[in-house]
């Protein structure tokens, strides 16, 4: 591929609900572009930019993928994203290099949660933005319902430049706004112009006072000429448009047919017209030698930077990072300063990736996006600079994830390769976590989604040919006591030689502190237990405390009282202490009104304002309990609630089902509590064995 200065490039997100028609739009404008001789279609798996054989099997975006396309001697660096929320940190990845957006709508289905999100995303990271509607091939798509909802929405800025022109129920051409011309295709693949349709007079004068407001909403002067009913030329618009789409007070709405790959032309024209490309973006980091701000803005004579926005680990094709250039040329051979890792990486060969395949260039100028193959050290959102002008560029902002899920290999001997495999994982994707829960026996896999750990299990035996079982979480029960009890344990064995023996007389009660596991104290008078014996007494509750009588949980907030006991001058040892107090512990705690505690998380579930009512009732059979509501941004409220971990097991997708799609909630270790009388029964009989395994010990 040609190298291209940093004012002949365009990065263009594509964004939107999912199945809205992404991918399809960026084979169309691919096939437009003459990058393929035939279009693939994401029904049989074979686009350019859902290469991946999980993609090809679920027919849809997981990845983020990146098609360069040629147009006009300008080059569009197409950004596809995933839509479903499970893999909102790929979409999250791209928007922090993207310098434009394409929010893809579908005609049929109209806006989506996954609309709104996009539109959200944009709004955050300020970035301009045209709305294409897809699917105007079928006969109930309705553009003008679209736009119509978009300005329900988003108000004057809503500027729609296309009404689609049907005939005999199909899709045969549009109307221009801007120039208030009739075009239809025809079989060459070009348009011819002909008169505006009758039928089509009314809506394009809806549309036309629509894109004139948005136009007027843009100046003082505008506004006065458009109340005294001037008309504004055609250079006058355009000129107001390319000025204000770039600043994001106006958004075009554009439309088009993804299979037939009609509206490509113009959408892509007008990308490289209204969109900016990188040098009139800003972008800043730190030096982190003088510690002061290092304005990059994509400027190529400045030293060399770049920020790794993405990495692609293969076990075949092997390790890319992904990386925008944010100041100077990137060359062959470079070597680049990592400072957050303080490596040097060679970066060897330069290329640029279409789909899943990688090819070479020259050099990068500032604001492309390209590939590094086999950095050693360096990871997602890294930066790379120069030694001489080290530079760090904020990191992008990727949600958390909080739906786990407990695995364990399928095959016996796999522990070590599933290891190794999910590690891998991790590095490529960042809403994915990994933690080992050695107290409760488990590994976990975190991600931001049910469909989202299927999927990496998916891929950990079709990549990485290892088997997982998905499991529920095991809870991290406690148990702790509520009244005092007096005991007193007498351990005696005689077998030949030295017997043992210790015996103790101790009270347990409750200590107050629920953050550690037990105090001990000792007031023991006259020499009854001598003193060398005390830390076996400790060390007999250490022990006691670890796996609890009542369900073998972990023991907290004991209070421990050794008093009084007997030695015998011979057959006492610090190992018949330590059992006399191990056992004495076991009966006291028995003795003293035990209870199992839960823990409870603190909640925050951020929904639409009309969804509030149907998840404050859900939250109360999930034995919730609801703490307040604030209001926050684009008419959401925040519920903050208290709740049973036991009871967040499956939240996330009956959060989704009730909001459409649109709550999101993250929670936090909160305390323990008592657990209700039949939560409680029920743990303790599942736990029987364990107890029997504690009795044996």
């Amino acid at each position: 591929m040609n190298v291209f200065t940093t004012d002949k490039i365009r990065n263009v997100v594509l964004l939107g609900h999912g199945g809205c028609g992404k991918t399809s739009l960026a084979e169309a404008m691919a096939y437009l572009a003459g990058l393929t001789t035939r279009m693939g279609n994401v029904s049989d798996g074979n686009t350019i930019s859902d290469y991946d054989k999980e993609e090809a099997k679920r027919l849809f975006s997981i990845h983020t993928s990146l098609i360069p396309i040629p147009w006009q001697d300008v080059k569009v660096n197409i950004l596809d994203t995933p839509g479903y929320f499970d893999f909102v940190g790929e979409a999250e990845e791209a928007v922090s290099v993207a310098d434009a957006a394409i929010i893809v709508v579908s005609g049929k289905s109209g806006i989506e949660t996954g609309t709104k999100r996009a539109w959200e995303i944009c709004e955050k990271y300020k970035l301009p933005r045209m709305i294409f509607v897809t699917d105007m091939d079928i006969d109930n798509a309705s553009y003008r319902q679209v736009v119509e909802d978009l300005q329900a929405l988003y108000g004057k800025k809503i500027a729609p430049f296309h009404l689609p022109i049907r005939e005999n129920g199909q899709f045969v051409g549009y109307v221009n706004v801007v120039q208030q011309k009739a075009k239809r295709w025809n079989e060459k693949g070009t348009v011819d112009k002909f008169d505006v349709p009758e039928y089509s007079m009314d809506n394009l004068s809806i549309c036309r006072e629509a894109l004139m407001e948005a136009v007027a909403e843009t100046s003082e002067e505008f506004m006065e000429r458009y109340f005294n009913g001037d008309e504004f030329s055609e250079d006058e618009i355009r000129q107001a448009l390319r000025v204000n789409v770039i600043d994001g007070s106006i958004v075009p709405v554009m439309m088009g047919s993804n299979v037939m790959a009609r509206g490509m032309y113009t959408l892509l024209t007008d990308i490289v017209k209204y969109f900016p490309s990188p040098e009139k973006r800003s972008c800043a980091g730190i030096n982190t030698k003088t510690n002061e701000v290092y304005q990059a803005d994509y400027d190529f004579a400045k030293p060399k930077s770049a920020y790794v926005f993405k990495t692609i680990v293969d076990p075949y094709i092997g390790k890319y990072s992904l990386i925008k250039v944010n100041s100077g040329v990137l060359k062959t051979d470079d070597i680049l300063y990592n400072y957050h890792r303080d490596a040097d990486e060679k970066i060897g060969r330069l290329y640029v990736l279409r789909g899943n395949k990688a090819e070479e260039v020259p050099e990068l100028h500032a604001g492309d996006i390209g590939a590094l193959a086999k950095l050693q050290k360096t990871l997602t959102t890294d930066s790379l600079s120069t030694r001489n002008n080290p530079v760090a560029y904020i990191r992008a902002n990727i949600s958390k994830p909080y739906v786990s899920m407990r695995y364990k290999a399928k095959n016996k001997g796999d522990e070590d390769k599933i290891s190794q495999s999910v590690q891998k994982l991790l590095m490529e994707d960042l809403t994915l976590n990994h933690v080992n829960d050695s107290e409760n026996g488990q590994t976990l896999l975190y991600g931001m989604g049910d469909q989202h750990l299927e999927v990496v299990a998916s891929i950990l035996l079709d990549k990485y040919k290892v088997e997982i079982e998905l499991m529920r979480p095991k809870v991290a029960f406690r148990e702790t006591l509520k009244k005092k009890s007096d005991v007193e344990y007498k351990y005696k064995k005689q077998s030949g030689g030295h017997g043992q023996y210790g015996h103790v007389k101790m009270t347990f009660e409750p200590s107050g502190d629920l953050d550690t596991p037990y105090t001990f104290e000792q007031c023991v008078v006259g020499g009854a237990v001598p003193k060398n014996f005390f830390p076996a007494v400790e060390k007999g509750i250490a022990e006691g405390v670890k796996r609890g009588p009542l369900a073998a949980y972990p023991v907290i907030g004991v209070k421990a009282v050794l008093y009084d006991g007997s030695y015998h001058p011979v057959d006492s040892s610090e190992m018949a202490f330590k059992l006399a107090a191990k056992q004495a512990f076991k009966k006291g705690f028995m003795e003293a009104s035990p209870v199992l505690l839960e823990p409870i998380a603190s909640l925050k579930v951020v929904v639409p304002d009309e969804y509030t009512g149907d998840i404050m009732g859900d939250l109360n059979k999930r034995r919730g309990r609801v703490m307040g509501m604030n209001p926050v941004e684009n008419g959401y409220q925040e519920i903050a609630a208290d709740i049973p971990y036991l009871e967040l097991y499956g939240y996330n997708t009956q959060l989704r089902s009730m909001t459409s799609g649109s709550g999101t909630f993250s929670y936090e270790f909160a305390r323990y509590e008592q657990a209700p009388e039949d939560v409680a029964k029920r743990e303790i009989e599942a736990r029987a064995g364990k107890l029997e395994e504690n009795d044996l010990e």
